[in-house]
Formats: structure tokens, sequence, C-alpha cells
């Protein structure tokens, strides 16, 4: 390597083109071997560079989603499924529901595969260049109530308002207080036609009410989470509601 390499390489780190910097030989040499124009080597260059970003975005984004595990829809088994076929999953893996802000609720018993199917779906939407969050109702409740008062709180759910799709996980697996349901209605109704969220509940809709202990509330959320929204009954048929827009 001469000395004009090492120079431009130093350039290209102070211009934050470090990945680049390092490519540089590798690239002049395809480029003497392939005879490439300048304007080729130029398209080498900059599709590299535009590569790399794309994948540390990527990573970034995949951290920030705070996934359990990380499991692709190719892993998701469609046979054990009565309720989802395989046009519908492909429909939901084009994730163009999420650009209409639809809202997904996925029902079922534990073991169905809701949570793959959901952190599946939002591995596709970061793929796709959006912000995902993921969390169990459990956790969520604890940084609702602590929110106030606790900076890890607040940093996570200014994280979660910011993102195009929430996936809550394990929605009303206990009961909610007074408090703990009016904090849920509020962060639902912040989100309203500003996000997605997906939804995992082995409790379908109709029984949300007497687990937040208020019918007013329940209704409030229901009418929010409802308005655009695919009820998914895992390893059944659909749940439909009336009075709704379907995805399928």
């Amino acid at each position: 390597m001469n000395h004009t390499v090492k120079e431009i390489q130093s350039q290209f780190k102070l211009l934050r083109l470090a990945e680049t910097a390092e490519e540089l030989p590798q690239l002049l040499r395809e480029a003497e071997k392939s005879s490439w124009t300048y304007l080729e080597f130029l398209e080498a260059i900059t599709h590299f560079e535009l590569k790399k970003r794309e994948a540390k975005s990527v990573e970034r984004r995949l951290k920030w989603a705070r996934f359990p595990y990380q499991k692709t829809l190719l892993e998701f088994s469609i046979e054990a499924q009565n309720s989802l076929s395989e046009r519908q999953l492909t429909q939901l893996q084009e994730i163009n529901w999420l650009e209409q802000q639809y809202n997904l609720i996925l029902l079922g018993p534990p073991g169905v595969g809701k949570t793959h199917l959901a952190v599946g779906l939002g591995i596709e939407a970061i793929n796709k260049g959006y912000q995902v969050y993921f969390v169990t109702m459990g956790e969520l409740i604890q940084l609702l109530k602590t929110e106030e008062f606790t900076h890890k709180s607040q940093v996570q759910m200014k994280r979660l308002r910011a993102s195009d799709l929430i996936i809550i996980d394990d929605l009303m697996y206990m009961a909610m207080d007074q408090r703990e349901a009016n904090l849920f209605f509020q962060m639902i109704n912040h989100l309203y036609e500003q996000s997605s969220i997906i939804l995992t509940s082995n409790k379908s809709p109709d029984q949300w009410g007497e687990l937040m202990g208020d019918e007013g509330i329940t209704t409030a959320i229901l009418d929010r989470l409802l308005h655009r929204v695919e009820v998914i009954h895992m390893n059944g048929d659909s749940y439909r509601m009336k009075n709704r827009q379907s995805l399928f």
C-alpha cells in the first residue's frame, strides 16, 4: 500500500467513513482488476458505505427493540396454525398494515406461537426501517407506575412512544387496579393513530373488562385498539368483531 492510499484512508476516517477507509485497498484492487470507470468506482464506494450504514442502523434498532429472542418468520410454523393461511402470513410480512396504522391482536393459549409471530413481524418491520419496541405487560405496568420518578423508566417510555410499532406481550395476564388501568389507557390514547400495536393475550377482548375492573376505561381502550385491527386466534378460528375495519 502506498502513502497516497494511506492519506486517503485517513481523510475518509476524518469524514467518519471508517469502514470504507478499511475497505479502500480491496476496492482499489477490484477497480484495477475489472477496469472500472471513475463512475463505477464511486458507485462501489457509496454502495459499500450505504450498505454498512444500513446494517449498523438495523443492529441499533434491534437493540432498541429489546426482543426476548430473535426468531424470524422463516422459523415460524404456519402448518401448525388453523386460523392463519400462507397468504395472510405473506400479507402480514409485507408490513403494509403498519403503514396504515393497523393493530394486531394475537389470541390463544401459551405455546401456540403468539410471541414468535409478534417478534418475527417486529424484525420484518425493523428490516424495512421502522422503529420497534417490545415489552411484556408486567414490565409495561411497572414502567408506567415508575415513570414519574425513575430516569430508567422515563428513557424506556420515551423510546416506546417514539416507536412505529409497539409489541405488548402477554396482555391481561393479571388484573389491574384503577391507577394501572388509567395509566394504560393514557398510553393507548397517546399511541392512537400514531403507532401500530401488536398485542398477545390468552384472554379475548370481551374478557378484558373484568380484568381492568372498569368498564368505562375498557370500552375507551377497545375503541382505540379495535378501530383498525386484525384479531387472530392462534390455533383456532379467527376472532371476529362487529363494526371494525378488517385487514384481511
